[in-house]
């Protein structure tokens, strides 16, 4: 059986205290690809990574526009 998921999603506040945490996801686009899960945070840098298992890249938050406001399977 095939899991789909819905991701609705917000744009990324970079004035927040916290605009993203390890766990979340984000993107460039909203809907758009590629959608990468925030592994650490460090210094206005995100390490995120695409795909479950793979390595993980830092990246400026700037980078990033939108962070999913839920996920619903």
């Amino acid at each position: 059986m095939t899991s789909v998921r819905t991701v609705d999603w917000t744009p990324l506040d970079l004035s927040a205290p916290e605009p993203v945490k390890a766990g979340d996801l984000v993107s460039a686009d909203a809907g758009g690809l590629p959608i990468y899960t925030v592994m650490a945070l460090e210094e206005g840098r995100a390490w995120v990574a695409a795909a479950k298992g793979a390595p993980a890249r830092a990246v400026p938050l700037s980078q990033f526009r939108w962070r999913a406001s839920d996920v619903a399977a």
